[in-house]
Parts: structure tokens; sequence; C-alpha cells
């Protein structure tokens, strides 16, 4: 990273892909032309990031000829008019996506249930669903969070 003085802390960028609720996930297809397509996701606190998908479709088609991603979530973005600028946190990863097997579906989906439905029984939603949804996982090989530079410096001042 250029700026590397709004580079945000390892446990920063984790807490915005923990916290924040959606995220544009970038593939490219069998013709090396990008699709970036937002999505819904959960962080499992470590190396993973899942989510879920129809079983076919242009995502899969990209994931299918080529594996690796690019996925960023902004975690704020406060518009500052007066100053043309956006007070803004935002964490971007690369890795690559495989499709959950086994015991991980589950896992994958009770993540999801877990972060977006909070307290609601989901086995009948995940009994509903199973046959026909593919559970994808995100491995994380780099991530890195950047903050405004406004954020630095209010950071720097209250510190002092």
């Amino acid at each position: 990273m250029r700026r590397f003085k709004q580079l945000l802390s390892e446990q920063a960028a984790k807490e915005i892909l923990y916290n924040a609720t959606n995220g544009v996930l970038s593939l490219l297809d069998s013709d090396g032309v990008p699709y970036g397509v937002p999505i819904s996701y959960a962080y499992d606190g470590n190396k993973c990031i899942y989510f879920h998908s129809a079983v076919k479709g242009h995502k899969i088609d990209c994931i299918l000829a080529n594996s690796r991603c690019s996925f960023c979530v902004v975690g704020q973005d406060m518009i500052i008019p007066e100053e043309f600028t956006t007070y803004f946190r935002s964490v971007i990863v690369k890795g690559s996506i495989h499709f959950a097997e086994g015991d991980e579906i589950m896992k994958g989906l009770l993540l999801l249930c877990d972060k977006y439905s909070p307290g609601v029984p989901s086995d009948a939603e995940i009994s509903k669903c199973i046959g026909h949804v593919a559970v994808l996982r995100l491995d994380i090989d780099s991530m890195t969070g950047k903050e405004a530079i406004e954020l630095v410096k209010k950071t720097k001042e209250s510190a002092q």
C-alpha cells in the first residue's frame, strides 16, 4: 500500500470484516472479463469468508474458470461536503474461492444465519435451502485495511 500511514492494523481490518454486512466480490470470467458482484457474507474471524450462492450462474462460472478473487468491504463512508472528501475505512482481501463440502457446508450456513438472523432458529430455513444452495469459502491470502488520512490525524490528536 502506497500510503502506509493510512494502513489499518490487522485487528481493525478484521473488525471491519466481521461487522460489515456486505461487500463486492471481484472475479474474472473465462474470457478474462472482470465481474464484480455485491454479496452478503460471514467472516470466521480467522482466514475464511463464507457466502452462499445459487448452484448455477455467472458467479459460479467465473469461479470455475478462475478461483482467484478480490473482495472489498467498506466499513465506514462518511461524506464531508465542506472538505470535499469522505472519512472512510475499508478492507480489501485477496484469495481464492472453494466450494464447501461435507460438514463445512453447515458451518458456512450457520455462520451466515448467526450473522444475519441472530437468535432466530435456523434449522428449518437451512433444511429448506440446503439441497439447492452452494456454500463458498474464500481463503484469505492477504488483507489490507485503509482509512482516510483525516481519521488518522484525528486519532493522533485525540491520543495527545
